[in-house]
């Protein structure tokens, strides 16, 4: 006689996968912060983490004085 097997379907087994990646993507974030803090207090550490932006995409960008260019105009 034949077992019957349970098997996964295709939607479940995408399903998991992207709860995998997306995991893997937030503790790669978590690991970049401390990363960035730690070298902050090594650093200088005036800096801090006021010049961290994070995208809702996961992309962490530096934003310093540098990022900000005011052009000053003659009156």
């Amino acid at each position: 006689m034949a077992r019957a097997k349970n098997r996964q379907t295709m939607n479940k087994m995408a399903r998991e996968r992207e709860l995998r990646e997306r995991r893997e993507r937030k503790q790669e974030r978590k690991d970049e912060k401390k990363r960035i803090a730690a070298e902050g207090e090594a650093g200088s550490g005036a800096e801090g983490e006021a010049g961290i932006v994070d995208d809702e995409d996961g992309v962490v960008d530096q934003a310093g004085p540098e990022a900000e260019q005011t052009v000053e105009t003659e009156s």
